[in-house]
């Protein structure tokens, strides 16, 4: 049988249907704190819930293409703008048990998306408002998005000790204090300022000079600290471990 005589006998209704959506853990640092990007579902189920921003995924559609949609939508950035431009997206995992939407069997296609600077969010699609939250104040979400958020930002702080990823929450040119701040915000610990230092300048590829310096003094009234920028290292080697997890490892 060839597979045009297949597939005009073949009966999609013969299974039981199912739909895919995407869900996006957006994460960004707003006064030195990481928020996560969450909406109010304006419709049911769940209606008046906290929740990811997402939806379901268009007949046309990429799931990539759905995602950034989804979160231009929450942001009122469009592609094409350099602020969405700049998001980092990566596919998180994949969710599918039975029950986890009331509607009908959802699997959903979670993604993380980094930003250095995303303005306040405006509501879009089947949500009446949306916001930028602290994630140590935020509660139980709708659907199982509570384990989606968890799963993120478990990803987040583990990106972070082993690639450059921590450079997506910045500028395209940025201090060590700069960057030592986002290491605070997104692992919740603080870090000694000297030892911070030395570790990123000590990891090859990681940030380069530009060779200037900011327009305004270093902390505490210093000298006007240096200018980084990225540099082309994908992994980090020796890893910027947690200072928990270096605990852990001695």
């Amino acid at each position: 049988m060839t597979d045009e005589e297949f597939l005009a006998t073949y009966d999609p209704h013969a299974y039981a249907p199912v739909a895919v959506t995407v869900d996006v853990v957006a994460l960004t640092i707003r006064d030195g704190r990481l928020c996560a990007l969450l909406v109010e579902r304006g419709e049911s189920p769940y209606a008046g819930w906290r929740a990811l921003p997402g939806g379901f995924v268009r007949e046309a559609e990429t799931l990539d293409s759905a995602a950034l949609r989804e979160l231009a939508e929450e942001t009122a950035l469009r592609p094409g703008e350099d602020a969405l431009d700049q998001v980092h997206l990566e596919q998180l995992r994949t969710y599918g048990d039975p029950g986890r939407d009331p509607r009908m069997r959802v699997v959903s296609v979670a993604y993380l998306a980094f930003a250095p600077s995303l303005p306040d969010p405006r509501a879009g699609g089947d949500a009446s408002s949306a916001f930028w939250v602290p994630v140590d104040e935020i509660g139980e979400l709708a659907f199982d998005h509570t384990a989606v958020l968890a799963d993120g930002l478990d990803r987040a702080r583990s990106k972070l000790e082993y690639t450059p990823l921590a450079t997506a929450f910045l500028s395209a040119e940025f201090t060590i204090s700069e960057l030592r701040a986002v290491y605070a915000a997104v692992w919740g610990e603080d870090l000694h300022a000297g030892n911070f230092h030395r570790k990123v300048l000590s990891v090859p590829g990681f940030v380069e000079s530009t060779g200037a310096t900011a327009a305004r003094g270093g902390e505490r009234g210093g000298p006007k600290a240096r200018l980084y920028r990225a540099g082309d290292a994908r992994l980090l080697h020796p890893a910027l471990l947690r200072p928990t997890r270096e605990e852990d490892v001695r």
